[in-house]
């Protein structure tokens, strides 16, 4: 089973940066499959849905939600099947749970995110 595994949250002051890691791994995902897979980022705000950042496909060609202003990159690293999210100038509405999965949502199981919290 694919496990999807994120990190690099934390509690930071408004204005700072973060990185955010997820590994994609499992017996039933091969390096070939994470290679050609578009994955995407989310987040969930608390008391809110769960909302899509954006998304990076194979090629690297990235999309951006439009709240994202700039402020987030995603990129990968398919030799480690992993895919990041930078985040820039953190604003305390950032303050969420972030989590990866492909564009539907539905591929693999969700991993347990990871949060981040963002002070004034």
């Amino acid at each position: 089973q694919v496990q999807l595994m994120e990190s690099g949250g934390g509690l930071v002051q408004a204005g700072e940066s973060l990185k955010l890691s997820c590994v994609v791994s499992g017996s039933d995902l091969s390096g070939s499959d994470f290679r050609f897979r578009t994955m995407a980022w989310y987040r969930q705000p608390p008391g809110n849905k769960r909302e899509m950042i954006g998304i990076i496909n194979s090629g690297g060609t990235t999309t951006y939600s439009g709240f994202t202003r700039g402020r987030f990159t995603i990129s990968r690293d398919n030799d480690k099947n992993t895919v990041y999210l930078q985040i820039d100038s953190l604003k305390p509405e950032d303050t969420a749970v972030y989590y990866c999965n492909t564009p539907t949502g539905v591929a693999f199981p969700w991993g347990q995110g990871t949060q981040v919290t963002v002070s004034s």
